[in-house]
């Protein structure tokens, strides 16, 4: 039998992932980036004796594979792209790869906004209960390098909707999918529907033996609805309605009903707050009861779980003003969750490079929760427009530095500072991180 030959376009964690996986199968390898190459990958590539490419696509070699792994991050519109497909070469992502070289059960979690928590969550609940867990996918270490490394007998993953476009025979055991809001819709052809079928794409290959865990309270989603596999079991959350099967909150107190065994908890122990916050547990809490982890086990994570950096991430409280860093709220839902959950005076410092934002969606909850706002962008028009007449006091700030010291200036005794952009980064920071990592630096030199 011939030697499949691998392409691996992308050569971060997931690709370099994908290309330490396929030379363990013993596939002809070949790394090519169109960018730079990190130092730490490069060195990884050369230990391994894995040949690769920087800043340019060699199309003779890329057009003679048998398979492509692509980067989540490549749009499809790609040059390179376009000519794979014309010469109909299998193009999967690095979850699809892994996935084909795993005997674990997949719990993989998909939504446009609380996916990340969702999964770091679920991953916690697995393993505080003892279970041979692994945590990978838009998170933490790529799925095909742990595959690689050693299998699990759990892994549980976040998937974009950009690694399911290139998926074929992924198949969870269980499948999450937190909500529904529009993004990345210039990777859709600008159509909604299109990154809908993305999302419920994630359902697509499960059977009766599976679940798919979904949030009844979504319009979207119930919109939708029909676009899931029929097969699947379907486990509703809802935060409004009681269900029979799933998950739901009566009398400040999430209940979830899957059996004789219910599970009860009051909401005000849950570690993280927040309505957004009792949907992510409820789904978690149904993925750990479905594969067995007992209801004291399930308690005692859900009420010591730390939120991730970067999401609603506690940084400090200075002359009774607590710092809150939230810079993963790169859309207007994921601000919508954060000031949602607030329950004192915010300052809020937004803005960035705005992606077609809708701020009407957060108009209420600013006018009744934010007191002030500190514009951090190039260009804040647009934020000006929006809440001039909701905010008594708006005000634009050139560097990270300025809108902490701004908005320490303007808060009083009992009032929050919360970093929740709304916006992509790439304006002043190289990404969410950065930005998160110098508001952290700024607060804390205060």
């Amino acid at each position: 039998m011939p030697v499949e030959k691998i392409v691996i376009l992308g050569s971060g964690e997931s690709g370099v992932g994908a290309a330490i996986l396929a030379q363990k199968q013993g596939m002809e390898v070949f790394v090519s980036d169109f960018g730079k190459i990190k130092d730490a990958y490069k060195s990884e590539l050369e230990a391994h004796q894995i040949p690769f490419e920087e800043g340019t696509h060699s199309e003779e070699i890329i057009l003679a594979a048998t398979t492509i792994i692509k980067s989540p991050g490549i749009p499809d519109k790609a040059p390179i792209i376009k000519k794979i497909k014309e010469k109909n070469i299998p193009v999967i992502s690095e979850i699809e790869f892994g996935f084909r070289y795993t005997k674990a059960k997949v719990i993989a979690i998909t939504g446009t906004n609380g996916k990340t928590t969702t999964t770091a969550l679920t991953y916690h609940l697995l393993d505080k209960a003892g279970l041979n867990v692994g945590l990978g996918g838009n998170i933490g270490t790529s799925f095909a390098r742990q595959v690689a490394n050693g299998d699990k007998e759990y892994f549980v993953l976040e998937v974009s909707s950009f690694q399911l476009d290139n998926c074929v025979t992924f198949k969870p055991h269980i499948a999450v999918l937190c909500n529904i809001t529009e993004d990345h819709l210039d990777r859709y052809d600008y159509k909604f529907e299109n990154y809908i079928d993305s999302k419920f794409s994630i359902t697509k290959n499960q059977d009766a033996d599976d679940y798919f865990i979904y949030c009844m309270d979504d319009k979207v989603t119930m919109e939708y609805f029909h676009k899931a596999n029929p097969a699947v079991q379907k486990l509703p959350v809802s935060y409004y309605q009681k269900v029979s099967k799933g998950a739901y909150v009566e009398n400040k107190q999430i209940i979830i009903e899957l059996d004789q065994n219910n599970f009860i908890m009051p909401i005000s122990e849950l570690s993280i707050q927040g309505m957004h916050n009792s949907y992510n547990s409820m789904a978690a809490a149904i993925s750990a009861k479905l594969v067995g982890v007992r209801n004291e086990k399930i308690r005692e994570s859900l009420e010591d779980f730390k939120n991730l950096e970067h999401r609603l991430e506690f940084v400090a409280t200075i002359r009774n003003v607590d710092f809150i860093n939230d810079s993963k709220a790169t859309n207007v839902n994921s601000t919508w969750y954060a000031l949602e959950s607030m329950i004192k005076p915010t300052v809020l410092i937004a803005g960035g490079v705005d992606k077609g934002n809708d701020y009407t969606l957060i108009k209420e909850l600013v006018n009744s929760k934010v007191k002030a706002i500190i514009c951090l962008g190039k260009d804040n028009e647009k934020l000006h427009q929006a809440f001039a007449s909701e905010v008594g006091y708006i005000v634009d700030a050139g560097s990270m530095e300025q809108a902490v010291q701004m908005a320490y200036n303007i808060a009083e005794k009992g009032d929050v500072v919360l970093l929740s952009p709304c916006c992509a980064s790439f304006d002043l920071f190289e990404n969410y991180e950065d930005r998160g990592k110098q508001f952290k630096r700024c607060v804390l030199n205060l």
